[in-house]
């Protein structure tokens, strides 16, 4: 059982860096400088070493799983019916992180590069290429993830090196500017992406060899980092109150790059950054959701079922109010978002421990 599967541990960690890292990179950090300001940065860091613990959970639930899929593992502990509400639960939440993902991204398009752009016609083009990505297979969507990812690293060791003549660490103090409390519950912000790892479980019965904790623990040390890069240089950059004001701190942060005196204005590279990560993250997304409504390998029932869901879902979501998005975002779907993965994995976890019914080798 241990070789069998389509893809290898290293192109998980790859997958990973993308995935979970855009969220990590990008959307959760005006979250945690609004709730935690200059000391956002060891919120991290609690994060990071609380979950720890946790990482043993998945290691727990995917030898006791056999490596097979979860719903197949899940009907011989529980039944058919409990099963499909399962599925249909599980399927629902994460496409509704998928178009999330959708609505944020092309409201920072709108509102920094293509303003007059018609708004159905870019929520159209890229639910077409998502979908289309997710119907194919997981060799595929990797592929192009290792492929994509290579220029996403070099663009942000770029624009973190290139900055450094603007940053001033000393705005990282004084620590604990406001107390423990501030630090401690926003936590829960970079927590929310970290916990997502338990998304691999999910594709586990296509990976060659098993997770172990040091794998998880490689990939939530990638994800510390990916957070603490853009959060630390807006801080030392635009300093706490600043950065607090801003949307898109990882963005803004391009504006500051130049070369020399004649090389400037090059935050049009983060287009590519922002747009391939947005791109794998949602066709991910979605094609656990295939496999999760048994679509997979079917892609005339995903293009007719699941793509005018994503699509008019995206489009419903976009046509709020962008103050509104952001609070959603905020206040209640990155929260949200930790304690269902969390429940999730107890729910795994006693699964595990029920005795009852045998994994088959499938």
């Amino acid at each position: 059982m241990n070789k069998v599967g389509s893809i290898s541990m290293l192109h998980v960690i790859l997958l990973s860096m993308t995935v979970i890292g855009l969220k990590n990179h990008v959307t959760i950090i005006p979250s945690l400088l609004s709730h935690a300001g200059r000391d956002a940065w060891i919120s991290v860091l609690i994060a990071a070493v609380a979950l720890i613990p946790w990482l043993f959970l998945l290691v727990y639930i995917h030898r006791s799983s056999k490596q097979i899929s979860l719903t197949d593992w899940l009907h011989t502990k529980i039944g058919k019916a409990p099963t499909a509400i399962f599925r249909y639960g599980t399927a629902l939440f994460f496409l509704l992180m998928a178009v999330f993902t959708m609505a944020e991204t092309l409201q920072w398009i709108k509102a920094t590069f293509l303003p007059e752009s018609p708004l159905v016609l870019m929520i159209l083009i890229y639910s077409i290429l998502c979908i289309f990505l997710a119907t194919t297979n997981l060799q595929t969507i990797v592929m192009v993830n290792v492929v994509v990812l290579f220029w996403v690293v070099v663009l942000g060791f770029f624009v973190a090196i290139t900055n450094i003549q603007v940053k001033d660490y000393s705005l990282l103090r004084p620590f604990f500017e406001h107390g423990f409390k501030p630090v401690i519950t926003s936590s829960v912000y970079p927590a929310s992406g970290f916990i997502e790892l338990l998304l691999f479980l999910f594709i586990q019965q296509n990976v060659q060899g098993r997770f172990r904790w040091y794998h998880y623990a490689i990939m939530i040390f990638i994800l510390h980092s990916l957070t603490l890069g853009p959060l630390v240089g807006a801080i030392t950059e635009f300093g706490p109150q600043e950065a607090t004001k801003q949307r898109y701190p990882a963005y803004e942060e391009w504006g500051l790059v130049s070369i020399g005196r004649f090389i400037q204005h090059l935050d049009f590279l983060s287009i590519y950054q922002w747009l391939t990560g947005a791109f794998i993250r949602v066709s991910f997304l979605l094609y656990i959701v295939t496999d999760l409504l048994h679509m997979k390998g079917n892609a005339i029932r995903t293009w007719r079922i699941l793509g005018p869901a994503f699509f008019f879902m995206s489009l419903s979501l976009f046509l709020l109010n962008d103050h509104i998005l952001l609070k959603i975002k905020g206040d209640y779907l990155l929260i949200v978002t930790f304690f269902f993965m969390l429940l999730l994995t107890f729910f795994f976890t006693i699964m595990a421990l029920i005795k009852k019914g045998t994994a088959k080798e499938i």
